[in-house]
């Protein structure tokens, strides 16, 4: 997982993916998480040349945000990379992607 955040620092670039060893075969894979409410059609990953999948979004700063990966529209996948797992309604566990929030320094006070 790679994240570039933007120079106000209100905003994430986060790129999420899957290795080709967890996708074997795979046509579709696609993410859902609270960034966009669970959508599972909304985000689908590009195939890369390594046979892996990837996706860029850009995510608000200062949260956290649960996610999974669903292979083929039949099989669920957590991230290998995540910042973190938290246990989900379902019996397993979500991936969780940490935006920080970015401290700005102070601007220098005018002299009298």
């Amino acid at each position: 997982m790679k994240k570039q955040y933007s120079k106000t620092g209100l905003t994430c670039k986060v790129t999420f993916g899957l290795p080709a060893e967890a996708v074997p075969g795979a046509d579709i894979v696609t993410i859902a998480g609270d960034f966009n409410g669970w959508n599972r059609y909304e985000a689908p990953l590009k195939r890369q040349k390594n046979g892996g999948f990837s996706v860029t979004l850009e995510l608000e700063c200062g949260r956290q945000y649960r996610f999974r990966y669903l292979i083929d529209d039949s099989r669920w996948e957590n991230d290998w990379n995540a910042d973190g797992y938290i246990a989900n309604p379902f019996g397993g566990e979500d991936s969780v992607v940490a935006v920080a929030g970015v401290l700005k320094k102070p601007g220098k006070k005018a002299r009298n």
